[in-house]
C-alpha cells in the first residue's frame, strides 16, 4: 500500500491523518494527488466511498500555503446539503494545523452566521451552486481571487439542473485557475463541461482490474416483496448478525417519516433525513447517526450522496431507484474504505421493468428476483439472521389500546323526541312558556295582514281618484 507520506504531502497534513488513523492512500488518491499538487488539471473518476475528498481536499490545502491571505482562495461546489457538511468536516481535519479557515456555504441556515465567517476571512468555501451565487449576487462573496476550484459530483449536479449553475460560477472565478472535476459516472454533459472550462485536463479512472460496474466489496440482493409484508421483513433483517449501520432508502418524504414511525414503534433506534424536515433536523439526525446514537437511518435519495459514514454494513432499498446511478449511489453508502457490505433491494411487481433496466446496465445476471416473504427460508439463510426472529424486538413496548373519550359533561343530556309541537297547539306542561312565544307571533302576523289591507284599499281609491280627475 502507498502511504500519504509517499505521495509528498506535508508533514502537518501527515500528522492531521494519523491522529484520525488515516495513513494508506486509496487508488484514487494515489493516482490524483501527485499530479494535482504541481497544478495539472484532474477529471476523477471513481466509484463512491473510495476517498475522492481527500483526493481533491489534500492537493488545495497544501497549495494555499501554511499562512494564506484572508479572502476565497479556493472554491469547492458540491450538488447537496449533506455533501457540502461531510466535505467541509474532511477539509477542517485538513486544516488543523494550519492559519486556514473552511466555510461551509449552503441553503436550510442563517445568512449571518456564514456571512460573519466570510468577513473573517474564510479561505476555504465549500457550498451549494444556489447559496454561492446568491451571496456573489449580494456582493458578499468575492470569488475573484479563488484560483483553486473543484467540482464534486459532478454526475449529480447534472441530475439537479445545476449546469447553468456552474457556469454563472465559472463566471466568477479567475480564468487562470486549477480546476479538478470528480464523479463517480462522467456523462456527455460532464465532459462537455469539463472540456470548456477546463485547461488540458487528465482524466484518471481508479478502478481495481478484478471490479465489474459495481464494488466487489459488497454483496447484492434482489427480493421480489409485497408492499404490505416489507415492514416486516425490513425489521427482521435489522436484527440479522453482525448488523451494524443501517441505511434504508425510500422514493418519497412521506414513506420515509411513516417507515421511521413504523420501526421506532417496534423498538428500533431509528432517525430520518428527507426534505420535510428543516435543515437544522437533518443535521442532528445525521449527527445521530454518525455518532452511533442512532443505527437505523431512513433516508430519501437528495441525502445519499452525504451519507460518508465507515461503518455502515447495510443498505436497504425500501423502493427500487430509477435508474442504475441512481442505484450504485445508494449501494454506495456501504462497503466504504475497504470495508465489506450488504444491500439488499425490494422490487413491488409493477417495478420489474425497472429493474430488468438496471440489472442490464449493471450486468446483475438476476434478472427475476426471487419471491420473498417474512417468513421465506432463503430470507434468514440470505442474510444470516436468527431463526425465529419476529418484526419486533423483545422490549419494545406495544401501544396501548386508546380510552374511550369521556364526556365533556357530567350532566345528562336530555332526550330528544320526535314529537312536533306547533306554536298554536302547546305541549303539556309547556303552555306558559309557548304561549309567551306564541303571542308576539300571532300580533306580528295580524298586523301584517292590516298592512297588506291598507295598501290594497289604499291603491284602489288612488285608482278612482285619478279616473276622477281624468273625467
Amino acid at each position: 500500500m502507498t502511504t500519504f507520506a509517499d505521495l509528498g504531502v506535508d508533514q502537518d497534513i501527515l500528522d492531521a491523518l494519523a491522529h484520525k488513523g488515516i495513513v494508506d492512500a486509496f487508488p484514487i488518491q494515489e493516482q490524483t494527488i501527485p499530479l494535482s499538487l504541481p497544478g495539472q488539471d484532474i477529471i476523477g473518476q471513481a466509484k463512491t466511498g473510495t476517498g475522492k475528498t481527500f483526493g481533491f481536499g489534500i492537493p488545495v490545502v497544501q497549495r494555499l500555503g501554511a499562512h494564506p491571505e484572508p479572502g476565497v482562495k479556493a472554491l469547492i461546489v458540491v450538488p447537496t446539503r449533506e455533501l457540502a457538511v461531510q466535505v467541509y468536516e474532511d477539509m477542517d481535519l485538513l486544516t488543523q494545523g494550519r492559519a486556514t479557515s473552511v466555510v461551509a456555504i449552503y441553503g436550510g441556515k442563517a445568512y449571518e452566521g456564514q456571512i460573519e465567517q466570510l468577513q473573517a476571512g474564510a479561505q476555504i468555501v465549500v457550498g451549494t451552486p444556489g447559496r454561492l451565487i446568491d451571496l456573489a449576487g449580494q456582493r458578499l462573496l468575492d470569488l475573484s481571487n479563488a484560483t483553486e476550484v473543484v467540482l464534486d459530483e459532478a454526475d449529480k449536479m447534472l441530475d439537479l439542473g445545476f449546469l447553468p449553475d456552474i457556469e454563472k460560477i465559472f463566471q466568477k472565478v479567475p480564468t487562470v485557475r486549477h480546476t479538478q472535476l470528480f464523479s463517480a459516472t462522467m456523462p456527455g454533459p460532464i465532459v462537455a463541461l469539463a472540456r470548456r472550462f477546463m485547461s488540458n485536463p487528465i482524466h484518471i479512472r481508479a478502478n481495481d482490474p478484478d471490479e465489474g460496474l459495481t464494488q466487489a466489496n459488497i454483496r447484492h440482493l434482489v427480493y421480489r416483496a409485497h408492499s404490505l409484508d416489507k415492514d416486516e421483513v425490513i425489521a427482521r433483517i435489522l436484527q440479522a448478525e453482525g448488523r451494524g449501520k443501517t441505511v434504508i432508502f425510500t422514493r418519497t418524504k412521506r414513506a420515509a417519516q411513516r417507515l421511521v414511525d413504523e420501526l421506532s414503534d417496534r423498538g428500533f433506534n431509528a432517525g430520518a433525513v428527507h426534505g420535510d424536515m428543516s435543515q437544522e433536523a437533518r443535521e442532528r439526525s445525521m449527527a445521530a447517526f454518525k455518532a452511533g446514537k442512532k443505527d437505523v437511518l431512513i433516508a430519501t435519495d437528495v441525502a445519499a450522496r452525504g451519507i460518508d459514514v465507515d461503518d455502515v454494513t447495510h443498505v436497504i432499498n425500501h423502493t427500487i431507484p430509477d435508474d442504475e446511478k441512481t442505484y450504485l449511489h445508494r449501494a454506495g453508502r456501504t462497503g466504504r474504505a475497504g470495508r465489506t457490505g450488504i444491500a439488499v433491494t425490494f422490487v413491488d411487481w409493477e417495478d420489474l421493468h425497472k429493474w430488468a433496466l438496471i440489472n442490464r446496465a449493471l450486468e446483475f445476471g438476476q434478472p427475476d428476483p426471487v419471491e420473498t416473504y417474512s417468513s421465506s427460508p432463503h430470507l434468514y439463510s440470505d442474510l444470516s439472521i436468527p431463526a425465529g426472529t419476529k418484526g419486533r424486538i423483545v422490549t419494545a413496548p406495544r401501544r396501548e389500546p386508546r380510552e374511550p373519550r369521556e364526556a365533556t359533561s357530567s350532566a345528562p343530556r336530555e332526550e330528544r323526541t320526535r314529537t312536533r309541537r306547533r306554536t298554536d297547539r302547546p305541549a303539556a306542561g309547556d303552555a306558559t312558556s309557548t304561549d309567551a312565544a306564541a303571542a308576539p307571533a300571532a300580533d306580528g302576523a295580524a298586523a301584517r295582514r292590516r298592512r297588506r289591507r291598507r295598501r290594497g284599499g289604499g291603491g284602489a281609491s288612488a285608482a278612482g281618484g285619478e279616473t276622477a280627475a281624468q273625467a
